[in-house]
């Protein structure tokens, strides 16, 4: 794994979390857990409680790039202490494959924070879907009447107040130059200081690059092609480039297209950070290997194997394991009963949740008893040079606070015991032919799996429960990395 560090502290009186100690530890537990830092990115006396820290949102930035694949805390209150600012920005990080994990905590986080925090992810993206699917809609309406539907503006075209494609008189012609350039055997390097020179720019007015040259000229919309998912429309747009021009210019790229490197086959390992060697208690990692008849074989092998040579854990197959815990999850949220008490538990927990707005009360009625006790004064006829200025001051506080409270609550989702229900019932009855909804229900509710030669155990996020599943031998060990056969178990 890559993984880069987040340090942060509030103030300069921080000794055990100050910022050294905390790179101190976190470069620790990367070194023993196998993951090389690409990179840190320090906060100096910013507190969590905000979102406006400067290296926090570069990071954020910079996990679009995906050069790193994890990010190691200290803490987790390093990376955010508001429950909602924590599940916004990992969700945005797992977008970009990037996770957070904590070098002082080993299962890192209270079962029923991770259960809100996993279910304000899950409900987001379920009502962000739902959103997705009514304005597919209305796209889809547009891609059958052949409209833009937005996106980058191809060079050569521009957009009419109809939302149609029209030929852009001024950079079409570049475009048609450009082709017959490569076709003549100029290459993209060539083309792209020919384009520059004539002064032609993107639809966002930036320069020609390589990238924008290579992706114009296998660009279909050239030749007419309208397509939008599975919508092709063939001469849904104006034409620019001639058929027989087109088809020249692929036979000259497919001709000069580099060999590219057997690259090891990619999968989504959904155990990363939730599953460690029994033995040692290290991460175990995915890998992949590509056999002699081409077969890819995936498989978690122990970092303390990998990198140390300190542990002597086989490796596990990939498919195997994963399914054995997603199994056992369904089993354990397969009860009305214990829906009905996640959702009893994670809406507690909601409700009490946010720190911030607790504060900000607390302000509000400590201001609200002054002006109480001000005003008992003045009726007293307790009244100085410095009442009325006193009092300006308390009320103007009173009205920052309540301002702040009311941004902070509108942060705050509306969440319901009975709709945390529903949304349990969808993820109970839910295909899991998907990725995507097997890793959503082994964030939502394992926290850990520990694997031995002879058993695993899965600790869930539901009452701190796990389960202990005992596998019998068939064929061999189940730490062979063929994996080992599927085999009933005892609990």
């Amino acid at each position: 794994m890559i993984g880069v560090i987040y340090a942060r502290y509030s103030s300069d009186s921080q000794r055990e979390e100050s910022i050294e100690g905390q790179l101190r530890e976190c470069y620790a537990f990367a070194e023993k857990q196998g993951i090389s830092i690409f990179d840190t990115y320090i906060d100096r006396a910013l507190s969590a409680k905000t979102d406006n820290r400067p290296a926090f949102q570069q990071m954020i930035k910079d996990s679009e790039k995906q050069k790193f694949n994890v990010v190691i805390v200290w803490k987790l209150d390093r990376f955010a202490r508001n429950r909602y600012d924590s599940a916004t920005y990992k969700s945005k990080l797992k977008k970009n494959a990037v996770k957070v994990i904590s070098a002082t905590e080993t299962i890192s986080q209270n079962a029923e924070g991770i259960l809100l925090e996993s279910m304000l992810e899950g409900m987001a993206e379920y009502y962000s879907a739902e959103l997705a699917e009514k304005v597919g809609r209305g796209m889809t309406e547009n891609a059958l009447k052949c409209k833009f539907n937005g996106g980058t503006v191809p060079i050569g075209y521009v957009i009419n107040k109809d939302q149609m494609f029209e030929v852009d008189p001024v950079k079409a012609p570049h475009v048609v130059q450009a082709f017959e350039a490569y076709a003549n055997g100029k290459t993209i390097k060539k083309i792209v200081d020919i384009l520059n020179a004539k002064g032609l720019t993107t639809s966002h007015g930036t320069k020609i690059t390589i990238n924008i040259v290579t992706d114009m000229l296998k660009n279909r919309r050239y030749i007419g092609e309208y397509k939008f998912r599975d919508i092709i429309q063939k001469d849904g747009i104006p034409r620019i480039v001639p058929q027989a021009l087109f088809d020249k210019v692929q036979i000259e790229r497919a001709k000069n297209k580099r060999a590219t490197a057997r690259h090891k086959a990619e999968d989504d390992y959904l155990l990363t950070t939730k599953l460690f060697c029994g033995k040692c208690g290290r991460y175990m990692t995915g890998e992949s290997g590509t056999g002699r008849s081409g077969t890819v074989h995936r498989y978690y092998k122990c970092n303390g194997a990998k990198y140390k040579h300190t542990c002597d854990k086989k490796t596990v197959k990939k498919d195997w394991i994963e399914n054995i815990v997603i199994k056992h999850t369904r089993e354990m949220m397969v009860s009305d009963n214990v829906l009905d008490d996640i959702a009893g538990i994670v809406f507690r927990n909601f409700q009490k949740e946010n720190p911030v707005i607790q504060l900000l009360k607390q302000r509000l009625s400590e201001t609200e008893t002054a002006l109480n006790n001000l005003l008992k004064a003045i009726e007293e006829g307790i009244i100085t040079s410095t009442t009325k200025q006193r009092m300006l001051e308390l009320e103007h506080t009173r009205d920052e606070i309540n301002l702040k409270l009311i941004k902070e609550e509108m942060k705050k989702p509306t969440i319901t015991k009975e709709g945390l229900k529903l949304w349990l019932k969808q993820i109970q009855t839910m295909s899991l032919e998907t990725k995507e909804h097997k890793q959503r229900l082994i964030d939502c509710f394992v926290n850990a799996v520990y694997l031995y030669d002879d058993k695993l155990v899965i600790t869930f996020n539901y009452k701190e429960a796990s389960k202990t599943v005992t596998l019998k031998e068939v064929n061999g060990s189940i730490i062979e990395c063929s994996g080992a056969p599927v085999t009933e178990s005892n609990f």
